[in-house]
């Protein structure tokens, strides 16, 4: 099982590489989710909107995709809706401070040796690995 494990992550990191490739070389865009997300929300053109519209309903039909053939992953969620909504929000207000989220920063900004990108990746495992610390203790 753990083998499976190894090959399975193997396979959907070359996966998700492939797609942020191919993204930016046939539309030119960096896959950072939430700046494909916002471009979704505040874009008026439709061709805009489209391509971004398709890129997130592939990640959905990807996890659908999986469950189908799989079934469910053994996921427990830890939060109520409330906490679960703040926590949302507070990643998307972080992802808009820090001008990109970890699939932008981590995927596209590093494989492009952007230094701004390398930075961000760098906070952002050195506060989760800080949230994590603090929440073990604390919690």
């Amino acid at each position: 099982m753990a083998e499976a494990n190894i090959i399975g992550g193997l396979v959907g990191g070359a996966l998700i590489g492939l797609a942020a490739a191919l993204l930016l070389a046939f539309n030119g865009r960096i896959a950072g989710v939430s700046g494909i997300l916002g471009g979704l929300i505040t874009s008026r053109e439709l061709g805009e909107r489209f391509w971004r519209l398709a890129f997130l309903l592939g990640l959905v039909a990807g996890a659908a995709m999986y469950r189908f053939f799989y079934g469910a992953l053994p996921l427990q969620i830890q939060g109520d809706g409330p906490t679960l909504l703040a926590a949302g929000l507070l990643v998307g207000f972080g992802t808009r401070l820090g001008s990109g989220c970890t699939s932008g920063h981590g995927v596209c900004g590093l494989a492009r040796l952007s230094p701004r990108s390398l930075t961000a990746t760098m906070i952002f495992m050195i506060v989760g690995m800080a949230t994590v610390y603090i929440a073990k203790k604390l919690f």
